[in-house]
């Protein structure tokens, strides 16, 4: 026996401690005042569809084979005309600093080094250049709303090519913003207000609100500055009115690979890409929008009948775990996306925090494909996976 060494790095010691997912979210939680954590774990109204995409990758049943060469196991796809090194990159996710002061620098350069794509949302607190200086090396992949303000719209997504990003992901599941109530209830604004409630909730985590407090201002990929709700300011930037002739337009503007974030329905599977996009992202927003959604793991296996063998299909929303994307890739997806995952790593420890994200969902991956009897991705198929039934619609 010996005494194990002292680790006298704090974030160290408590990122060290988590060994999945669940783990960051509760240092998360912890560190991270309501408002903020709240926008990043909450969903629509009721949160069922979060809960309900979540419980769909609870109910599978795998099955292994056994007596195979497992030595080396392969984690690497091609997605979007290039490589990755795991079956997933990072989401696109609005107002990283908000989470922590490190932001989408954090998540940019800890997915260069992973070599996974990061993708950054229209409504992100870094601009493209500035995560193309994070992640220089690596994929840099760029979500569009498209705005009201066209012209602004495609500024940015101009900026994005300049700075080198090599997949565009037109998300186009927000007409309007969800109600996500958590943030209604907490008062929640951009940027965090002072109220006697916050600075209550602040006493106990300091090193957030100093950070919150000495870095530079919060600022946006789209916008300069705003002073209100996150609702009103979805609202007032998104443009109900885009149709299937501007995602054409908007296709042809684009260099590189165009991806469709937000499909909920084979027949918009389709029809997308009748249109002639590159690929799809089965999505539902992370339960952040229409409450009650089609699940996307669930559609999957239709979307890919569908679509055929050929058609690049992206799936996120629900994801938790590295066995959570085994399932995904087994029942047809090419490649996942994890959001809440990142966050809750970004906000337990910054880009070392991002780090051990990655470093958890990757040793999952490794075993549950080991434990599975399966070397590569491409061995994955859907005879490793049941989805077991729950929701079952009336007749």
């Amino acid at each position: 026996m010996k005494f194990k060494g002292f680790e006298p790095d704090g974030r160290a010691r408590r990122l060290a401690k988590a060994h999945t997912i669940a783990d960051l979210r509760a240092i998360a939680k912890r560190r991270t005042p309501k408002g903020a954590f709240d926008y990043t774990d909450g969903a629509a109204e009721a949160e069922l569809s979060l809960a309900r995409a979540r419980q769909a990758f609870l109910d599978i049943e795998f099955h292994p084979a056994i007596l195979r060469d497992v030595s080396q196991v392969d984690t690497s796809v091609s997605i979007a005309g290039g490589r990755s090194a795991l079956p997933f990159g990072i989401a696109p996710t609005g107002f990283a600093r908000m989470m922590h002061s490190e932001g989408e620098r954090a998540g940019a350069s800890a997915a260069g080094a992973a070599g996974i794509p990061f993708s950054l949302s229209t409504v992100g607190t870094t601009s493209p250049e500035g995560v193309a200086e994070a992640n220089p090396e690596g994929r840099n992949w760029f979500q569009l709303y498209m705005q009201k303000d066209r012209d602004k719209s495609m500024q940015l997504v101009s900026r994005a090519a300049a700075a080198g990003f090599d997949t565009l992901l037109v998300t186009v599941d927000v007409p309007v913003a969800g109600a996500r109530l958590r943030d209604s209830y907490n008062g929640f604004t951009i940027p965090p207000a002072l109220t006697p409630s916050t600075v209550l909730n602040a006493i106990p985590r300091p090193e957030w609100w100093i950070n919150f407090l000495t870095t530079e201002p919060l600022t946006f990929a789209s916008l300069s500055e705003w002073q209100g709700t996150i609702g009103e300011l979805l609202d007032a930037l998104f443009d109900p009115t885009v149709d299937f002739e501007d995602l054409a337009w908007i296709r042809d503007q684009w260099p590189g690979q165009v991806f469709v974030k937000g499909i909920q329905t084979v027949a918009d599977a389709r029809a997308v890409m009748d249109v002639g996009v590159d690929g799809i992202v089965l999505s539902n927003h992370g339960g952040r929008q229409l409450d009650r959604a089609p699940i996307p793991f669930h559609l999957l296996p239709s979307v890919r009948a569908e679509l055929g063998e050929d058609a690049q299909i992206i799936l996120d929303t629900g994801i938790m775990s590295g066995a959570d994307i085994v399932a995904a890739l087994a029942m047809g997806a090419d490649f996942t996306l994890v959001g809440r995952a990142y966050l809750y790593g970004l906000m337990a420890g910054g880009r070392e925090g991002v780090d051990r994200t990655i470093e958890i969902l990757s040793k999952e991956i490794v075993r549950t494909m080991k434990l599975l009897g399966v070397a590569s991705v491409a061995e994955l198929n859907p005879g490793h996976v049941t989805q077991l039934q729950r929701l079952v619609p009336r007749g």
